[in-house]
């Protein structure tokens, strides 16, 4: 983190946060309309073509043609664990349970990053963030046994709907750390090109092969690509520029947002119930979470330390 972007006024950066939110916070709306008729291979699939063909010409125009070639390897293999999997398995998810509870799942994805950062990576974990860690782990336990009960149940599948979500968010998590030990240095535009591009070559033939026998509707057009451009095109650009202009710690926090708008989402268009037990139980996973980032403790440390894992 720079010292510009550590001291940007909280008004040059504070609008994009809350958009990025709501745009992440929607995507698992649109992924329940779109998976509903299309089904979770062929809306993962979609997804992230329809992601490419956005970014692409964004890439071109900037002059980042040449980063993407010299590091295209590294680039494709994160789109397939950062973008195939974890998409075919959340919109797999959210057919069995409701979008508000896949979206505090979600805000686990930190809590996974640590680890796997400190067990690939080495990064230190001291004794306040290995408190996080046991906190937030236990608050996704509680969850996942009071789910089957009916804390945002859809359907019988609801057990192995939490695990797919849990695979998904592990599966950020360790992209995450492979970025960091391979992408270094590759302009974020690039990274996120060749990442979608990656996970668009990864799923072109399962979306081919469970593509529905009866071609969706306009509204399940509509939300695929809305997911696509919105939540995941512009998000990308969005995410980047919150790193530069708010800081790595900053822009983390939108993970923390991002269920509260799906919630919201879900409760209005979707008619969820949020049950007292959901909404204790993400306080206890993101309460946990902030202390194993490092973003509770960190504003006492010296500037340096703080940045430090």
């Amino acid at each position: 983190m720079t010292a510009q972007s550590s001291h940007a006024p909280v008004s040059s950066w504070i609008g994009e946060f809350a958009l990025l939110s709501a745009l992440w916070g929607a995507s698992f709306l649109f992924m329940r309309m779109g998976a509903s008729e299309f089904g979770p291979l062929p809306t993962a699939g979609l997804r992230v073509l329809l992601a490419t063909l956005f970014l692409l010409p964004i890439l071109l125009h900037q002059g980042q043609w040449p980063a993407l070639r010299r590091h295209w390897k590294p680039a494709l293999l994160a789109g397939l664990v950062n973008s195939a999997i974890p998409f075919a398995l959340y919109s797999w998810a959210v057919l069995h349970i409701t979008t508000g509870l896949a979206s505090i799942l979600n805000a686990t994805v930190p809590l996974f990053g640590a680890l796997v950062a400190w067990a690939w990576l080495g990064d230190r974990i001291n004794r306040l963030r290995w408190l996080g860690l046991g906190i937030g782990f236990v608050g996704v336990a509680l969850l996942a046994w009071r789910a089957p009960g009916g804390a945002g149940i859809k359907s019988a599948a609801a057990p192995w709907a939490i695990a797919a979500c849990l695979g998904a968010t592990t599966c950020y998590a360790i992209a995450a750390s492979y970025a960091r030990k391979y992408l270094m240095g590759v302009p974020p535009l690039a990274t996120a090109t060749g990442s979608q591009l990656g996970a668009a070559l990864g799923l072109g033939g399962p979306m081919l092969w469970f593509w529905p026998a009866t071609m969706p509707g306009a509204q399940a057009w509509a939300a695929i690509v809305a997911i696509a451009v919105l939540c995941t095109g512009i998000a990308y650009i969005l995410y980047f520029r919150l790193i530069a202009h708010a800081g790595p710690s900053r822009a983390l926090a939108v993970t923390f947002m991002a269920p509260v708008f799906a919630v919201f989402y879900g409760v209005v268009f979707l008619h969820e119930t949020v049950t007292p037990w959901m909404l204790g139980c993400a306080v206890v996973i993101i309460s946990g979470t902030l202390l194993s980032t490092g973003l509770i403790g960190a504003r006492k440390l010296p500037a340096k330390a703080a940045e430090r894992p």
